[in-house]
């Protein structure tokens, strides 16, 4: 009877995960017509854009997003939960695309860029990001822009400390400032903190933040917040609200 159980649950999942290797990807580059462009300065417009998760265009995500993020600008984005944040920074790399109007990039409309070159110029880390395992002697270069050095030469062995699968060896505060660094790996021409440092007290945020400004200062970068204080010093902040934008300017 339990052979039996077993058989029925694995047929299932093999039905289902069959279902979705089938599944055709919808969002390509197969009709690019500017794949061997690469991002250059990091310029990111919104025009007009409108998202839904389904069909039904009843039900926007996001309503009609207008701003224009300059080369090397700080851009702070707040708002609520579930105020569509993340969803509107995930449209810069195309993890997602508009229903309606444009994303550009330099000018260019991301669904005419490849999705490897337009996600190479694109560095991202999210409140809760994967480490894998192996060592971290490779990030040796970041780590101090990323405020990770202090801690990493505490470790017996340094930076040459086997990191466990998932970071398990290292607190959430470290693991975020960790990510961070691996980003900064990329030298993207755009970087994008989806409330990567929530973990972090505020002291060493505003350290981070100080580093960006000189070893980041050609970088366009956007910063989802939660607190304040992580976005004052933003060029530009963008206040969300259920799906629209319901302000923008400085802190002032």
């Amino acid at each position: 009877s339990m052979v039996f159980l077993q058989l029925s649950r694995a047929v299932a999942s093999i039905r289902r995960v069959g279902e979705v290797m089938d599944t055709e990807i919808d969002l390509t580059d197969r009709d690019a017509s500017r794949k061997d462009l690469a991002v250059l300065k990091g310029k990111v417009e919104f025009k007009h854009v409108s998202f839904s998760y389904t069909d039904n265009r009843d039900e926007m995500v996001l309503e009609d997003i207008n701003f224009t993020a300059e080369p090397g600008q700080i851009i702070g984005i707040i708002g609520s939960t579930g105020s569509g944040k993340t969803t509107l920074v995930q449209m810069i790399p195309r993890l997602y695309d508009a229903t309606k109007g444009q994303v550009l990039v330099d000018g260019v409309d991301v669904r005419e860029y490849s999705l490897k070159n337009l996600r190479e110029g694109v560095g991202m880390v999210l409140q809760k990001n994967v480490l894998f395992s192996g060592t971290i002697e490779e990030i040796r270069e970041m780590a101090q822009s990323a405020q990770a050095d202090s801690f990493v030469t505490s470790f017996t062995n340094g930076y040459d400390t086997d990191m466990g699968q998932g970071g398990v060896n290292v607190s959430g505060g470290q693991k975020q400032r960790l990510c961070i660094a691996r980003a900064l790996l990329k030298r993207p021409k755009i970087l994008i903190l989806d409330d990567s440092t929530s973990a972090v007290d505020t002291a060493t945020e505003a350290r981070i933040r100080q580093c960006f400004n000189t070893s980041l200062k050609d970088t366009t970068k956007i910063i989802i917040a939660q607190r304040i204080g992580s976005v004052e010093e933003a060029d530009r902040i963008l206040v969300l609200d259920e799906g629209r934008l319901i302000g923008q300017g400085t802190h002032e």
